[in-house]
């Protein structure tokens, strides 16, 4: 493989990972038995930021995301998510791009959520709840809507402006199917009404504790840490008990905050791989969360398509 070493924006990087491609790659990562990925790394630095080293292969590709968490930058101009992702080729060790990582970050989170609600969701024609109105609440609402086809948003968030300026988006997703989309007050008041739903909070406060339909698929992304929630814990308790809880990945079992401070058993959960490897009953009565933590793999899927669409890229320049 010649090299590359394509300087992705964040605009060529999402343009790089389309929703229905980037949830179809990491169904196809979860099915890969060359993949590689290590427990990340991560380093508190001050203040309650962080920096994550998150590295991962398969037999063709390696990468390395290395990314900042400042919580402190929460509702400033400044992403609390700053980095890259670097993609190298395993034969030769040659770079091959480097993609904008809190644009990874962003959409191979909500391409897991869909992931895991195509397989989960018993009612996937909505209408979804989205809880928060920031960078995971505008990709959720991109990938339910581009991947899985819901036509209907409830938005709730704490600035009103940014929830209007979400539902606006929704609306514009779609210049064939209208897409409906409103601003709800109260989140909680409307979570029976809705099958579908993502909690997409800095995880600062609990945001959600009402109790769902028996239909119901929740993610959950906003609490990667043990400190962090945003969900009730006796809605955690009622989902174990009523329900199903998924993990993403075992790491969620150290890392999960809503599940920990809820003092849910991880152990015996089933996480997606295994409903993925083995899809018997994958859709069980009662509702269903979610829980989505982040996970290297995640990204070494974004990685390996990204690299496939410049490939493609670069074929078409020769024609």
């Amino acid at each position: 493989m010649n090299a590359m070493n394509h300087l992705l924006t964040s605009s060529q990087t999402a343009a790089h990972l389309p929703w229905p491609a980037l949830v179809d790659e990491l169904q196809a990562l979860l099915r890969d038995s060359t993949v590689r990925v290590p427990p990340r790394i991560i380093l508190p630095t001050a203040d309650g930021a962080s920096l994550f080293a998150m590295p991962g292969c398969d037999a063709r590709v390696a990468m390395t995301k290395l990314i900042t968490f400042t919580p402190a930058n929460v509702g400033t101009g400044t992403p609390t998510i700053q980095g890259d992702v670097t993609v190298f080729d395993v034969a030769s060790g040659t770079r091959q791009l480097v993609m904008d990582g809190p644009t990874v970050t962003a959409r191979r989170t909500a391409a897991v959520s869909a992931l895991a609600a195509r397989w989960l969701s018993p009612k996937l024609t909505g209408p979804m709840l989205v809880v928060g109105a920031g960078v995971q609440g505008r990709a959720h609402v991109e990938v339910f809507a581009t991947a899985l086809g819901v036509r209907h948003f409830k938005v709730h968030s704490r600035s009103r402006a940014s929830a209007e300026a979400l539902t606006n988006h929704a609306r514009s997703l779609s210049a064939e199917t209208a897409i409906t989309a409103e601003v709800v007050g109260d989140a909680n008041a409307v979570l029976a009404d809705c099958p579908l739903a993502a909690v997409c909070t800095p995880a600062q406060e609990v945001a959600l504790r009402a109790l769902p339909r028996t239909d119901a698929f929740i993610t959950a992304v906003g609490a990667f840490t043990p400190q962090m929630v945003e969900l009730d814990a006796a809605l955690c308790r009622h989902l174990a008990a009523q329900g199903r809880i998924v993990l993403d990945t075992r790491d969620a079992e150290h890392e999960a905050g809503d599940l920990i401070q809820a003092s849910i058993d991880m152990t015996p959960l089933p996480t997606l791989q295994d409903i993925v490897r083995d899809p018997l009953d994958t859709k069980p009565s009662g509702p269903v969360l979610f829980k989505n933590c982040g996970w290297a793999g995640w990204d070494l899927a974004a990685a390996r398509l990204a690299l496939r669409c410049a490939e493609a890229e670069r074929e078409a320049a020769k024609t």
